[in-house]
């Protein structure tokens, strides 16, 4: 009952995660309608729109509001695991991540199937990649939503992306030049958000992605899956670490 009771308050946390849900919903459907260009394929909009902004959007405060506001107190009155209510409120948000794709994912072929446009045979798989993306990029902003005031951990882990790939533009070129590209590439690849690896899974080119299982033999979809989980593995491990080291006061900020 403590499982689906937390996981629901995840759900009716805000009301804006109901307008955000919709609002994404219609912007799917507005871009095939209005934006699409002749030849993309189906679900690399949906990949970075609901895979990366999605979990932003609905990962915002979810633990600093209730910390700000000294909530989380009432939150946690009854004797429980605290790391409990990371990992059921990052459930909470991996459910409405599922139901969300699914639906758009549904609005898509839709539209592709009334309009003949785009290229939906990959639709599936562009979609299992947005979902891994969706749960990576959700347990790395619900971890920093344990050490960052109200709903700004969304927004540091905006800037810190946008940051990052103008940097890794500027440093690109130092790199080549002093032979460090190929060790900077495995770097980011193994330990940051998984954009490119998922993207290159979708499109059917793998490449040597994954340190997890490729080198066993098993299919490159399994091996860049796995790695996805291990890195969402290890992002909430850090967010429930710093929740249950957290002291919590009664008075609001």
């Amino acid at each position: 009952m403590r499982a689906y009771e937390l996981i629901r308050e995840t759900f009716f946390r805000k009301t804006y995660v109901w307008v955000v849900h919709l609002s994404w919903l219609v912007v799917y459907g507005l871009f095939w309608l209005l934006f699409l260009p002749s030849g993309m394929e189906a679900g690399m909009f949906i990949f970075f729109w609901g895979g990366f902004f999605l979990p932003l959007a609905l990962s915002a405060g979810i633990f600093g509001d209730d910390i700000a506001s000294g909530r989380i107190c009432v939150l946690v009155t009854k004797p429980f695991w605290v790391g409990q209510f990371y990992i059921y409120r990052l459930l909470g948000l991996s459910l409405q991540g599922t139901v969300h794709l699914l639906l758009g994912g549904a609005i898509v072929f839709g539209l592709d199937a009334l309009m003949g446009r785009g290229t939906p045979n990959r639709l599936g798989l562009w979609l299992f990649a947005t979902w891994l993306l969706f749960n990576s990029c959700a347990a790395l902003s619900t971890s920093l939503s344990v050490v960052v005031e109200r709903a700004y951990n969304s927004l540091v882990l905006l800037l810190a992306v946008a940051l990052f790939y103008v940097l890794l533009g500027v440093l690109a070129g130092y790199w080549l030049e002093h032979g460090t590209a190929d060790f900077m590439r495995k770097l980011i690849r193994f330990t940051g958000l998984p954009f490119n690896l998922l993207h290159g899974m979708a499109k059917g080119e793998y490449g040597k992605y994954s340190f997890a299982v490729g080198k066993y033999g098993l299919t490159k979809t399994v091996a860049c899956t796995v790695h996805c989980l291990i890195l969402t593995t290890v992002y909430a491990t850090v967010g429930v670490l710093l929740l249950i080291r957290r002291q919590f006061s009664s008075q609001s900020d």
